[in-house]
């Protein structure tokens, strides 16, 4: 089979032209093939005439080595001349000269098959010039069996027709398969391209987003399917650094989000998203007093496939030590501060009933002092929130709940007669009648204090003139306490922030603590119960509470 030549193309990097200027490499196809090609039909010959001379059936010896030798010094100037050093084309001069040796052979023994041999240069021709060579061989070999006919040497009838069809098919069959080749070799290069230009724009996002993450200040982890870290960025090193000392992570002790529970190895946030756990927010203590420490906030998220097949996690790690410390700093400063308050209001408070108390008091003083009480009392109650907000967690408020049974209606028909004063005083009317027989496991003077923080915001930030719906309801299982005013209701933006504490929603929001909503909050959820708000802009809010309606499992 003969070799196949291509013309020579560039070559050089991708369209992006980084090595562009790299040395040229030398293509040497023409070289190969035409050496390959002649070396094949020498080597033929090369056999055939030995089989000759060993026979001695040569009729025309002179003519047919004669062949024979055009044939092996074709053969010796393909190997010598450099042809890749002259134009695309003369190549053609060695495989159209074999031709006319063969023709020689041919001559020498007319009875022969030598005539076969032009099948090797009607390959060569056919496969590397495309239809200009098919035509030079259907050309040439017709020339030649008409000529050889004409001189009566081309043997039996059936020879003439049937020897230029087989190599015109055979010539037919190397210019198809080369065009094929040919074609394929092409798509493999647009393929080729392709995918270089697809590497090269994912190195670069590749590139990107690690000088991304590098710049952030926050740890990120790549963990792969296979529960292996494949990808951690600049800060995360920094962070583990900071953690870890010198030593490695197990010479540095963790501890829980209070700084003084210890953390177990296997809860470790980096060994739970190894495990396939997903969390959010856990923060880890590092070191131990009076030593440095350091406290990360740690994520980890599951990552998805096709087809929601696990192909790993993502673990963002967060330094949260100075936010962590100055919330504490503040807790401890307010509730330092508060303490103190609470010991002179305690004792003003008690003067003021001895002298309102006091037969002699004038009337008009009487009035003055009822109106400091109020005050006193209500400032008494704001140092109170602020002490129970200042508190680092609800366990203080879950150890203050002694809970039994509590009859809702009567609690809630309570709190709206103690409020009627203060409703009437903007025209304010509260509706009773949604009120159902409903009993709930609770704590009555912390349920009470829920009540009463969300009836005086329902008549606080009501429109004048409103209504203040209240309601209770019962399944036997849980209880409802339904608080519902016609004010202007809350924002989305303001919302997702309601709850937190000294936080103050809205420019009608702007008086008070800020720690009403958030002291209510977690007073139903150390009940086990949840705190529901549905609200809609210059309609009016609603707020739920869901308790117990019997003790739970770990309370019987």
């Amino acid at each position: 089979m003969a070799v196949t030549q291509h013309p020579p193309r560039a070559r050089g990097r991708s369209s992006t032209g980084s090595l562009l200027h790299e040395p040229p490499i030398v293509d040497r196809t023409w070289e190969r093939a035409a050496i390959l090609n002649q070396l094949l039909l020498g080597s033929v010959v090369f056999v055939v005439g030995l089989v000759i001379v060993v026979e001695g059936s040569a009729p025309n010896p002179p003519m047919f080595f004669g062949g024979v030798v055009a044939v092996f010094s074709l053969t010796g100037a393909t190997l010598i001349i450099p042809w890749n050093r002259l134009r695309y084309g003369w190549v053609a001069v060695i495989p159209a000269l074999d031709i006319i040796a063969i023709a020689l052979m041919r001559v020498a023994m007319p009875d022969s098959a030598m005539g076969l041999l032009w099948v090797f240069p009607a390959l060569w021709l056919a496969g590397s010039f495309g239809l200009i060579g098919l035509a030079g061989v259907v050309i040439g070999v017709t020339m030649l069996i008409v000529f050889l006919a004409l001189t009566g040497t081309t043997g039996t009838r059936h020879a003439t027709i049937l020897l230029p069809l087989a190599i015109l098919a055979v010539a037919a069959t190397s210019y198809l398969n080369t065009r094929r080749s040919q074609a394929q070799r092409s798509l493999l290069d647009k393929q080729a391209q392709l995918l270089r230009g697809v590497l090269e724009h994912s190195r670069r996002q590749e590139q990107e987003v690690t000088e991304v993450l590098d710049a952030v200040d926050f740890g990120v982890i790549r963990i792969s399917a296979g529960g292996r870290v494949a990808v951690t960025n600049e800060a995360h090193a920094r962070l583990q650094m900071a953690t870890n000392g010198d030593g490695g992570a197990s010479h540095v002790p963790a501890f829980r989000d209070d700084g003084v529970t210890p953390l177990p190895l296997a809860e470790l946030p980096l060994e739970r998203a190894l495990r396939g756990e997903a969390f959010e927010n856990q923060v880890v203590w590092f070191g131990e007093e009076p030593d440095a420490r350091q406290a990360l906030s740690v994520t980890a998220r599951r990552l998805t496939g096709s087809g929601g097949k696990n192909v790993g996690a993502v673990v963002v790690s967060r330094d949260v030590t100075n936010e962590l410390s100055a919330l504490r700093a503040r807790d401890e400063l307010v509730a330092s501060v508060s303490h103190e308050l609470r010991t002179p209001l305690t004792s003003i408070l008690g003067y003021l009933d001895l002298a309102i108390e006091n037969p002699e008091t004038p009337e008009k003083v009487r009035a003055n002092l009822d109106i400091a009480e109020r005050n006193a009392e209500r400032l008494l109650r704001i140092v109170a929130d602020i002490l129970t907000a200042s508190s680092s967690s609800s366990s203080s408020i879950e150890a203050s709940i002694a809970p039994r049974a509590v009859d809702v209606r009567e609690l809630l028909a309570n709190a709206a007669a103690d409020m009627a004063t203060h409703a009437e005083s903007r025209a304010l009317t509260i509706d009773v009648t949604g009120l159902e027989e409903a009993t709930a496991w609770a704590d009555p003077l912390r349920l009470r204090q829920v009540v009463d923080n969300l009836l005086a915001n329902a008549i606080r930030y009501n429109k004048y003139g409103g209504t203040v719906y209240l309601g209770s309801t019962t399944d036997g299982t849980s209880t409802w306490l339904l608080v519902r005013d016609t004010g202007p209701g809350i924002s989305d933006d303001d919302r997702t922030r309601l709850f937190q504490r000294y936080y103050k929603a809205g420019a009608a929001r702007r008086t008070g603590t800020g720690l009403g909503l958030a002291i209510t909050r977690d007073i139903v959820r150390a009940h086990g119960g949840e705190l529901g708000l549905h609200t809609s802009v210059g309609v009016g809010s609603t707020f739920i509470v869901k308790i117990p309606a019997a003790p739970m499992e770990t309370d019987a």
